[in-house]
C-alpha cells in the first residue's frame, strides 16, 4: 500500500509542477503540444484542442511539451517566438508552482495540528542556556541573523550550521528583547551536543494564522532544502545520503507502516508533511542554474534578456544535454545507492 501511495503522492506533485508550466503558456498564448505523465513510451492519452494529454509507462517524472527545444519554429503561438519575458514566467512557474502546492500543504497540516511554538518549556542544568539566563517561558526570535517562528527553526538551524557556534541568540521576555550566546555543549549522558533548552507547545492558530503559519513551514522546508545542499557541496554530507525514486518510495512506505496503527487521519496528516518536504525539494533542485533544470533555462533566458540577444541555440542545445547526461548519470549513481540500502 505504502507504494502505491508514493506513486499516487509523486504523480500528483510532478502534475502540480508541469500544470505551472502549462498554465502560464496557456496565459502567454504559448501552444503547448504533450501534457504527459511518467516517463517512456505512451500508455494512453486523448488530444484536447491543440494539446495531447498523456500517461506514459515509468510513474516518474512528467512533461509539458512546448517546443522549447526546436530552435527553428518560430510559427505563432510557438515558445520560442515569444518574448523572452512569458519565456521566463513559463518556465519559473513550475518551480513555484511547488511552493505554492507545499504551502496548501502546510496549511492543512497547522490548521490540523497546529505549530511548535519557539517558546522555551524548559532550561536544564550545566548548559550555557542556564548560565546565560534563559528562563522557561522566554521566546526564541532569531538565531544567527535567521529568523525563529516554531521550535522546528531553531533545531535545524543548530542541526545544520554545528560550525558557526557559539549562536547569538536573540529572545523575548515581557515584551522586551535580549541577546546571548549559546555554546552547544555535550555532557556524559548527551549523544550529541545541546544548548539546554527545550520546547514543545503547541499553538492552533486558526485559518487566518495557519495561512501565515504556512509561509513560515514552507520558509523552513526551503531552508532544510538548501542548507542540505550547502552540506552536500561542503562535504558536511556525502552522496549515500541522496535519495531518488526507489528511496523516496522506501521512505513513504516506512511513513505509511509507522502512522497506520494511528489510522486514516494520521496516515493522511503524515503523507502530507512528507509531500511537502517532496514538493518543496523539486521546486528548488529545479531552480538550481544547472543545465537542463528550468535554473538552467532561466540563466539562458536572462542573459538572453540583458544581451537583448538570443544565445545560439546550438550552444545551449548542447549544454543542456550535457547537463542532462550528467543528471542521468547522477540519477544511476543515486538508484544504485538505494538499492543497496534495502540490503
Amino acid at each position: 500500500m505504502g507504494i502505491i501511495i508514493a506513486i499516487l503522492l509523486f504523480s500528483f506533485i510532478i502534475i502540480f509542477h508541469e500544470l505551472g508550466h502549462f498554465l502560464l503558456a496557456k496565459k502567454n498564448g504559448i501552444r503547448v503540444d504533450e501534457f504527459s505523465l511518467g516517463l517512456g513510451p505512451t500508455l494512453f492519452g486523448k488530444k484536447f484542442g491543440e494539446t495531447f494529454f498523456c500517461v506514459k509507462l515509468l510513474p516518474f517524472g512528467g512533461a509539458c511539451m512546448m517546443g522549447e527545444d526546436d530552435a527553428e519554429d518560430m510559427s505563432e503561438g510557438s515558445f520560442n517566438a515569444s518574448s523572452v519575458w512569458a519565456r521566463m514566467s513559463v518556465i519559473a512557474a513550475g518551480p513555484v508552482f511547488n511552493l505554492i502546492l507545499a504551502w496548501i500543504f502546510c496549511v492543512i497540516l497547522i490548521m490540523s495540528t497546529g505549530y511548535v511554538s519557539p517558546t522555551i518549556t524548559g532550561v536544564d542544568p550545566g548548559y550555557s542556556a542556564e548560565e546565560q539566563g534563559l528562563q522557561e517561558g522566554d521566546v526564541i526570535r532569531e538565531i544567527n541573523g535567521r529568523n525563529i517562528y516554531t521550535w522546528d527553526d531553531m533545531n535545524l538551524y543548530t542541526l545544520t550550521h554545528p560550525d558557526e557556534a557559539p549562536y547569538e541568540v536573540v529572545y523575548e521576555r515581557d515584551g522586551q528583547e535580549y541577546t546571548v550566546e549559546l555554546e552547544p555543549r555535550q555532557l556524559e549522558e548527551d549523544t550529541s551536543p545541546r544548548l539546554g533548552v527545550a520546547g514543545g507547545d503547541y499553538e492552533r492558530p486558526g485559518l487566518l494564522g495557519s495561512m501565515q503559519y504556512g509561509i513560515y513551514k514552507v520558509k523552513y522546508w526551503v531552508h532544510y532544502t538548501v542548507d542540505s545542499l550547502r552540506m552536500l557541496v561542503t562535504g558536511q554530507a556525502g552522496i549515500q545520503d541522496l535519495s531518488g525514486p526507489v528511496g523516496i518510495v522506501n521512505v513513504v512506505n516506512d511513513v505509511y507502516e509507522s502512522a497506520a496503527p494511528a489510522g486514516a487521519a494520521a496516515i493522511f496528516l503524515s503523507m502530507l508533511n512528507f509531500g511537502t518536504l517532496l514538493t518543496v525539494n523539486l521546486g528548488i533542485l529545479n531552480l538550481l542554474p544547472l543545465p537542463a533544470l528550468d535554473g538552467g533555462r532561466l540563466v539562458f533566458l536572462i542573459i538572453e534578456a540583458v544581451r537583448r540577444k538570443r544565445v545560439p541555440p546550438e550552444k545551449e542545445g548542447m549544454v543542456h544535454f550535457i547537463g542532462f547526461a550528467a543528471l542521468m548519470l547522477l540519477m544511476v549513481v543515486v538508484m544504485y545507492n538505494d538499492i543497496m540500502k534495502l540490503f
